[in-house]
């Protein structure tokens, strides 16, 4: 009878909006292809032959129908990343989360809508490390008829950093978990594909090509698997004026800080003398005690071009002052200056939950061959968690299948001295509550801070801070003009706070977003139950989900 009220409900909805809205259809053919870079010619997995791949732009309220080819050798599946997916779980993409992956000489078909966003978000591969080449730019622009909340820019530029290894990241992950061990760092990063001019054998540089006197919205999206990155263009000031797809207040800063999975929108003016002028990136280190080696050194920057119009392509641009690679201060001040628009923050709040994150080590699987008495593993509140294998959690969930998962992950931080456990264990969220997690992340040996990414909703940051949280920080919750996110960099050795509605029935992983902490077991699952009308049921499955 539910699913019955789910398709009539959807049917009146599709009645509605149809006048408004539109449905943009994409196909995604995922295969090998060669790219050389670095002295190298390396095979790497991507979609419709490009790095990045295709970009997907649409307007607020319209659907969004992407046929997925996988003509690649390896299982895979594609997530939204930031896209609330309302009443659409079967289409947000985490393997084992909401689906099966798709297999080699497999398709489907993701079907959802991007009604309550505008601003930039990014697709990527949700399983394995395939992640660090497939992906790309999803663009969602206001409305016809509506403007943005801030000056029209007279150009838009796309600016998708990355990661790039020399050799097959399959292969990175795979060796990384057969070892038990933290994977290889990457040869380089890049800029829409490309490393840029001061990497060996660079010989492609992303150019943009800009007016003088005119305004610049840069979408700047940090794709790269595991390295927060510090991003600047010399002889200019940025004004964000959005991230993660949520609008901020103006904020003016001349370095962009950008965990993984992060997006920000800024502005540019070019008012500088005409020339051309270097943008660059190179990574944040939070990780302590460091252990840099490769790309991840001090010396390692990716950079594009600016280019004034009528500046010859082979003049000499200039470069900005980098901040020292594990200038925490200056990321620190960038994400605590971010003021969001004003709203109304959820309360009272009904779930309170305070999550530690924590890096350690479990014995090796037997299934790590290459592993010695024990392995790097990872956890929240003192659980490993460890991804289903016959069934996918959404799955699980809306069948009423056992022996998938546990609903009994906990609300606190277990004593000191508990043993880290293994574990699939979600945490059981009524429709419609509001709900409060305190991100902690101690200061021990290793630590790092870890960008913590929430699917399905977006949060409120109501604080953060460095040292361990107490009761007392409450006082200096922002519930006033907190900043939106789907993806929070939690400091090493601090806290942040974030609150969200728990409006949307399915499976939400809740994880970091540096990709090599994902199979370490850094992650948790929400289970949102259902409400009690149509429009608060979790919907049957579409007849092409894929099976394991």
């Amino acid at each position: 009878m539910a699913q019955l009220l789910w398709l009539a409900l959807g049917v009146l909805l599709l009645a509605s909006s149809v006048a408004d809205a539109a449905t943009a259809n994409y196909t995604f053919t995922v295969q090998s292809m060669k790219i050389n870079q670095l002295c190298n010619s390396t095979d790497i997995i991507a979609v419709n032959g490009q790095l990045p791949g295709p970009t997907i732009d649409v307007f607020e309220g319209d659907e969004v129908v992407v046929d997925v080819i996988n003509a690649s050798p390896y299982n895979l599946t594609i997530h939204w990343h930031g896209i609330l997916q309302k009443l659409t779980p079967w289409a947000d993409g985490p393997s084992m989360v909401t689906q099966c992956p798709i297999q080699p000489n497999g398709s489907y078909t993701y079907r959802f809508n991007v009604t309550g966003h505008e601003g930039t978000l990014w697709w990527h591969a949700h399983s394995s490390f395939l992640r660090a080449t497939v992906y790309g730019p999803l663009i969602i622009r206001p409305r016809n008829g509506t403007a943005y909340p801030f000056p029209a820019p007279d150009q838009e530029v796309p600016v998708v950093l990355g990661e790039w290894w020399s050799q097959n990241v399959v292969d990175v992950e795979k060796d990384a978990v057969m070892a038990g061990q933290l994977p290889s760092h990457s040869d380089a990063f890049t800029i829409n594909g490309l490393t840029g001019q001061l990497y060996q054998c660079a010989n492609e540089t992303f150019t943009a090509v800009v007016q003088p006197n005119t305004t610049v919205l840069l979408r700047v999206i940090n794709a790269a698997l595991n390295t927060h990155l510090f991003f600047k263009v010399a002889g200019h000031n940025f004004t964000v004026v959005a991230v993660d797809a949520c609008y901020t207040a103006n904020y003016t800063t001349d370095t962009l800080v950008l965990a993984p999975g992060n997006t920000v929108d800024a502005l540019v003016y070019t008012g500088a003398a005409p020339g051309s002028y270097y943008m660059a990136v190179e990574p944040h280190h939070t990780l302590s005690p460091a252990a840099t080696t490769d790309a991840s050194d001090g010396g390692s920057v990716a950079t594009g071009i600016l280019l004034y119009n009528g500046t010859s392509a082979t003049a000499t641009p200039a470069m900005p002052a980098m901040p020292n690679n594990s200038d925490s201060t200056t990321a620190n001040d960038f994400y605590s200056g971010l003021r969001g628009v004003p709203a109304a923050v959820p309360s009272p709040v009904d779930v309170n939950m305070t999550i530690q994150l924590g890096l350690g080590q479990l014995p090796c699987d037997a299934a790590q061959t290459n592993c010695s008495v024990n392995a790097f593993a990872a956890a929240m509140n003192g659980v490993s968690f460890r991804l289903p294998t016959q069934m996918s959690l959404l799955e699980a969930q809306f069948g009423n299948a056992s022996g998938v998962y546990t609903a009994d992950f906990p609300d606190g931080v277990p004593p000191n001295g508990t043993a880290m456990v293994e574990g699939t264990k979600v945490r059981s969220l009524p429709y419609n509550s509001t709900v409060e997690v305190v991100l902690q992340n101690p200061m021990a040996f290793p630590s790092e801070s870890h960008p913590i990414h929430l699917h399905g909703f977006n949060f409120f940051v109501l604080a953060q801070g460095l040292g361990t949280f107490a009761p007392g920080n409450a006082s200096a919750y922002n519930l006033v003009d907190p900043v939106a996110r789907n993806t929070i960099a939690v400091p090493a050795g601090g806290w942040a706070v974030i609150r969200f509605v728990a409006n949307n029935p399915g499976m939400w992983f809740f994880h970091c977003h540096l990709d090599a902490h994902v199979p370490m077991g850094l992650g948790m699952v929400f289970a949102v139950e259902n409400g009690t009308t149509a429009d608060s049921m979790l919907p049957p499955p579409p007849a092409d989900l894929p099976v394991c």
